[in-house]
């Protein structure tokens, strides 16, 4: 580094004009050439990332990209994509046009061509006149965009589409003028194979209309699969509002949601989405977070909760107070991340990019070399150049490019759709290969919030109703995270009656609370003395379960016995089941005492625990893991997990932490549902064996048909459909991760 160093900046640019993956490793090695500059171009979403220091503007990256021969732009700012998500680009209604037109034209020359028992006479000079049009008009995309790359010294596998078009249909033009085809009465045979003629020199018509018909249709298809793997990007931004109701000094205005501010109220009527994220000022509703978080059931709210942009309000109206707009908001983040993931590539694609680079120069010496090789060898020349033509049309890298990214985009929207966020290749390869997770308990496997665990009541007291209401009335004036844990308690049980008006409160500091409710002295506090047998049973128990007790005593007498804790996540139990099954072995690390901890990890079955573990400790028994040859996650949600998070092979937060926590991971389960762990290595495994499929595709059927079409057994339009149907099969196993489902789990709860 030296002193000239600039600071690195990264700026996205939508790339027109790549059909394969020689494209994409042309326009990454154009931009590469820019001091500073690193690219990472993504063939399915024809977007390029590029990271430049700050003194190289946007118009010099595109300038660079144009340079190569391609089109480049700027992105629309977000809320016009989201806008314009439901329109038909003209590009693509040009190409149906171009598609319809070329399957009128191309389809009476390949049935004539084909079917020799409806071939009249003088039939061959309709079928040039038909053909002629597909040839030159058709597949002028293809020619247009050879010589432009020929202009920049690069050939792609428009290159070898063009050269295949031209030679076919400039062979069957020589054949009708001057070999003898174009005499009247004359009909030509149908071979799936290339064969020598006899007499007249044979016409390949059917090629030339055949190979643009087909590769057109192949791209049109393969184009609307590969939008099928964004559905999960169009899908957040048809979450976003356009305009917002604003409450001021009690009049409503409707506003852009872009003007709308942090502390404005807007309101949120039944069935309308929240504008943005933000805390209910006023009224109660249900509000649906399925398309946001993934979760399945309504959340209630009233004064004081949550509510995330997006989120559908299924009851009540609501008045709330914006507490982040913009890209500050959650859907903002969410949007982002999945951007930024299906950006990245994977190792195996980069491999896939660097062959194909030199793959189409290849090609076009092949072909070369075939049509010398057999026009040296004596043979026909109509056989030498259908072996030439064949070569051309079957060898196209396009499945090579397309194989990782449109695996990436649909699995990644799936993730979304499930509430798990990847951050991209290296995350996704990180979660197939790891084999250790260490998880934090507060907030993790646990709530993070104080819960009764247990209520005991003597037999012959007042009766368990009538206490709880007691200890409840009096706790509502206590701060203490264990008051209110009682207090939400004695409310959820009786939630039609109001609890009692208290008098005389008192808390006394590390002892606990008491005041005079319905009639009686009441204390809520730390249990002493000797107990009534129930009651000392249930403390024996709460001690071994590393919950904290609190005694009820009414006019004196202990008439109950409140066990207080840290509730497990109910898909904590799957959670560590389904790792286990998957090969992953759990460890507990909490800053938390040893007996909570204890009592938590046996309850999940976890044998390696360590307590009483400082951030540095964390991070520590990261690198020990580590150096044990493990692939370890962490999974955490606060600032004193974030060391450990940035350390390990993978980190994992939860959404429900803290920023800090989140910016350090690679990964982040949306929901704040340590269930979906599980769901995202499962996800991850699918991924990176359907990448897998999709390479071993690509490589073999070039590995196949190349030989195939170089010895003269491969028909130059069979060689247009399966070099159409390799990218269609490659799109559409990717596709099949849309429809991914989480095997349910076997709870472990006892």
């Amino acid at each position: 580094m030296g002193a000239g160093a600039e600071t690195l900046v990264t700026t996205d640019l939508t790339v027109g004009g790549m059909t394969c993956a020689a494209c994409v490793r042309r326009v990454e090695k154009r931009l590469g050439r820019l001091d500073g500059v690193t690219a990472t171009v993504n063939l399915a979403t024809g977007t390029a990332r590029v990271g430049h220091p700050a003194g190289i503007e946007p118009s010099a990256l595109v300038a660079a990209v144009e340079a190569a021969g391609y089109t480049a732009a700027l992105p629309e700012p977000p809320e016009r994509r989201a806008r314009g998500q439901e329109d038909e680009p003209a590009d693509d209604r040009q190409d149906r046009d171009r598609l319809v037109i070329t399957a009128l034209l191309a389809t009476p020359v390949l049935v004539l061509s084909m079917v020799p028992a409806w071939q009249f006479r003088n039939w061959q000079w309709l079928t040039l006149a038909l053909a002629a049009p597909v040839a030159l008009w058709g597949a002028w995309p293809f020619h247009a965009r050879a010589a432009r790359g020929l202009r920049h010294s690069a050939a792609t596998m428009d290159t070898l589409v063009s050269l295949g078009v031209a030679a076919s249909f400039s062979w069957s033009v020589y054949a009708l003028f001057l070999g003898g085809a174009g005499e009247p009465g004359t009909t030509m045979p149908f071979s799936l194979l290339p064969a020598a003629s006899e007499g007249a020199a044979h016409l390949y018509l059917e090629a030339a209309v055949g190979v643009p018909l087909f590769v057109m249709a192949g791209r049109f298809l393969e184009a609307r699969a590969r939008r099928g793997t964004g559905e999960a990007l169009r899908s957040l931004a048809r979450l976003a509002v356009k305009e917002v109701s604003v409450r001021e000094e009690g009049h409503e205005r409707r506003v852009p949601v872009e003007q709308l501010r942090v502390s404005q109220v807007f309101v949120v009527r039944p069935g309308e989405r929240v504008a943005t994220d933000g805390e209910v000022a006023e009224g109660s509703s249900a509000v649906d977070l399925a398309l946001v978080t993934g979760e399945s059931e309504p959340v209630e709210v009233g004064p004081g909760s949550p509510v995330v942009g997006g989120a559908v309000n299924a009851g009540g109206l609501l008045l709330v107070r914006a507490t982040a707009v913009g890209a500050d908001t959650r859907l903002a983040r969410i949007t982002r991340m999945v951007t930024d993931a299906q950006a990245g590539k994977a190792g195996a694609q980069r491999l896939a990019d660097s062959v194909s680079g030199v793959f189409v120069p290849v090609v076009l010496a092949l072909a070369v070399t075939a049509l010398g090789f057999w026009l040296g060898a004596g043979a026909d020349p109509q056989a030498a150049v259908t072996a030439s033509v064949a070569v051309l049309v079957v060898a196209c890298p396009c499945a090579l490019g397309l194989a990782t990214p449109t695996a990436l985009m649909a699995a990644t929207g799936r993730g979304a759709q499930l509430g798990v966020l990847v951050g991209g290749p290296r995350a996704m390869e990180g979660l197939r290969h790891v084999d250790t997770v260490v998880l934090d308990k507060t907030g993790t496997l646990t709530t993070g919030h104080m819960t009764v665990a247990r209520f005991t009541a003597v037999p012959d007291g007042l009766g368990r109703e009538a206490v709880l209401r007691l200890a409840g009335a009096v706790e509502q004036g206590s701060e203490h995270p264990l008051g209110r844990a009682v207090v939400s308690f004695a409310r959820r049980a009786a939630p039609d009656l109001p609890l009692p008006e208290v008098g005389d409160f008192t808390a006394v500091a590390g002892r606990g609370v008491r005041g005079r409710a319905g009639g009686h002295l009441v204390e809520v506090v730390a249990p002493d003395g000797e107990l009534p047998e129930p009651l000392a049973e249930a403390l024996r128990t709460a001690a071994n379960a590393a919950h904290t007790p609190v005694l009820v005593r009414v006019d004196g007498v202990p008439e109950a016995l409140i066990e207080v804790g840290d509730a497990v996540r109910p898909g904590s139990y799957r959670t560590v089941d389904g790792l286990r099954r998957l090969g992953v072995e759990p460890v507990l690390a909490t800053g938390d005492r040893e007996a909570p901890a204890h009592s938590v990890a046996s309850d999940l079955g976890i044998r390696n625990v360590h307590a009483r573990c400082t951030p540095e400790g964390k991070a520590a028994l990261v690198r020990r893991l580590r150096e044990d040859g493990r692939r370890v996650a962490v999974v955490g949600d606060g600032i004193n997990d974030a060391a450990a998070l940035a350390g390990a092979d993978l980190g994992i937060a939860m959404g429900s932490g803290t920023d800090v926590a989140i910016g350090a991971a690679d990964v982040t389960l949306v929901r704040g549902d340590i269930e979906a762990l599980a769901d995202a290595v499962r996800l991850a495994r699918r991924t990176l064996g359907t990448i897998r499929v999709n390479l071993v595709w690509a490589f073999g059927y070039n590995l196949v048909t190349v030989p195939l079409a170089l010895v003269g057994l491969l028909d130059p339009m069979l060689a247009a459909v399966a070099m159409s149907a390799s990218s269609l099969l490659v799109v559409g196993n990717s596709l099949r991760l849309r429809a991914w489902r989480p095997s349910p789990g076997r709870s472990r709860r006892r």
